[in-house]
């Protein structure tokens, strides 16, 4: 019987071959999605349709509401979002996308569910080479995340060993679009843009938008992703 996790889905590119990944290790992927507060949710119909198809056991969305406390472009409708058109440019400093403790929040509801379902394995999609400089997406924050999971548990208490695996970490996005196409993932079906509309339409010129084109572009492949603007990609 395969053992189950718990794998953190946003409906990105990254979070869809993590779970192909899982469930090629011979996981019994249980999928998570959070919705924090973002301010498009197109993404969660991502999330779904990306669980429904890679063949998770269930697809399961909790409400944290992050947009109370704002702080980030992604939650708060007077902080814009950076893009080229502004001249700027990604991994120069930590960009106003970053959502403050998005992702150990994230992780530590992962974590509760893990618990709850017996399992020791938690699944997300950092990547510390293709990204926007957040400092929750280091080898180092998931270490430290991995350490507190088995200091503040139950299970980690009575000698269960809790694991956070990050296998996109080392990958660029040109490797992590070649892994996809390996385990047959259809990036058709997920949305990466910070700011895509209600359709999953993403505007072509924010930091996720640039990266994801820029690692189908190197790694040779068509990108699949729809634009509101006709012209872009």
């Amino acid at each position: 019987m395969s053992k189950p996790a718990v794998v953190l889905v946003s409906g990105g590119m990254d979070s869809a071959v993590v779970l192909a990944l899982a469930k090629e290790a011979g996981f019994a992927p249980h999928a998570l999605s959070v919705r924090y507060g973002q301010r498009h949710t197109s993404e969660l119909d991502a999330a779904a349709r990306v669980a429904r198809s890679l063949g998770a056991i269930v697809h399961k969305t909790v409400n944290v509401d992050l947009r109370s406390i704002g702080g980030s472009a992604l939650t708060d409708e007077d902080i814009q979002v950076p893009t080229d058109a502004d001249g700027h440019v990604i991994g120069q400093g930590i960009p106003s996308t970053y959502v403050p403790a998005r992702n150990t929040i994230m992780l530590s509801v992962a974590l509760g569910w893990a618990e709850v379902l017996g399992s020791t394995d938690l699944f997300c999609g950092v990547n510390a080479v293709d990204y926007s400089g957040y400092p929750d997406c280091r080898p180092e924050f998931i270490a430290g995340f991995e350490a507190l999971a088995n200091l503040a548990t139950k299970a980690g208490v009575e000698g269960s060993r809790f694991r956070v695996h990050a296998p996109l970490m080392r990958m660029s996005k040109a490797d992590i679009a070649r892994e996809g196409l390996r385990l047959g993932v259809d990036f058709a079906q997920t949305v990466s843009c910070y700011q895509a509309d209600a359709d999953g339409r993403a505007c072509g010129h924010c930091d996720a938008c640039r990266l994801r084109a820029q690692g189908f572009a190197e790694a040779g492949l068509v990108d699949p992703t729809r634009y509101v603007s006709a012209g872009i990609g």
